[in-house]
């Protein structure tokens, strides 16, 4: 369909590159778990193990980093308290609903390092008032997400080692084996929910150690086998 189809023309496809290819990957929706590591759960003042809650960022509001280079988030309105969440990303290669955790893998293209940044300050005001939290999460330049890398070329993501440093300084440190729900799991309960579709990312969750960067941070998160996202606030 041409463009004189439309009132105006319509926005271009949100994508990602893929490690070792040229063609990339068309981002559909993103979906985030919250409270997915425990010890995550503690800081922020919960325990155990409770059923997976999802909320969603729009695709637009990815910060897209090519291998090897720092990009650039600016440093949001409306809040003083920004949070980094260091994150693995799984990426959807083929949709399904009422997928079983045994039959997850299939569905996955591969996987990708991402941030899932959060003013704390308006996400805590919203929790209060029993409202929701989009304005925490799901503003603009509130995902950065490097490069994602094919299932085939990922290694062990379940046992992959995860990370976040900001100016050289750890803040993050922990492993995926450490999710409360695994990748699988996340996978299965998402698609009771939504049907998944090809071009959805899974943000799968933070583990503890988040906390807030101010303007000039350099952030550098890792999942091994999957390279390093760079992000420089401005």
């Amino acid at each position: 369909m041409s463009h004189d189809a439309f009132v105006f023309a319509p926005p271009a496809t949100v994508s990602v590159p893929v490690v070792g290819q040229s063609v990339r990957f068309p981002v559909h929706r993103i979906y985030c778990v919250g409270r997915n590591y425990e010890e995550h759960a503690k800081e922020m003042g919960f325990t155990g193990r409770e059923p997976p809650f999802f909320f969603l960022k729009p695709a637009d509001s990815l910060v897209v980093v090519a291998d090897g280079s720092t990009g650039t988030m600016p440093y949001p309105s409306l809040t003083a308290n920004l949070h980094h969440e260091i994150e693995l990303v799984v990426a959807i290669g083929k949709g399904g609903k009422n997928i079983k955790a045994a039959d997850a893998l299939q569905h996955i293209y591969g996987y990708a390092v991402g941030l899932d940044m959060t003013r704390r300050d308006l996400q805590n005001e919203m929790k209060k008032l029993g409202r929701p939290w989009c304005i925490g999460k799901a503003f603009d330049h509130s995902a950065p997400i490097g490069p994602i890398t094919p299932l085939a070329k990922a290694g062990d993501v379940d046992k992959a080692e995860i990370s976040l440093q900001v100016n050289g300084t750890d803040r993050q440190r922990s492993n995926v084996s450490k999710l409360i729900w695994n990748i699988a799991e996340t996978i299965e309960h998402l698609s009771a929910g939504w049907e998944l579709q090809p071009g959805d990312l899974i943000y799968t969750g933070t583990p503890e150690g988040v906390a807030a960067v101010v303007k000039g941070d350099v952030l550098t998160g890792e999942v091994a086998g999957l390279g390093q996202l760079k992000v420089q606030i401005n």
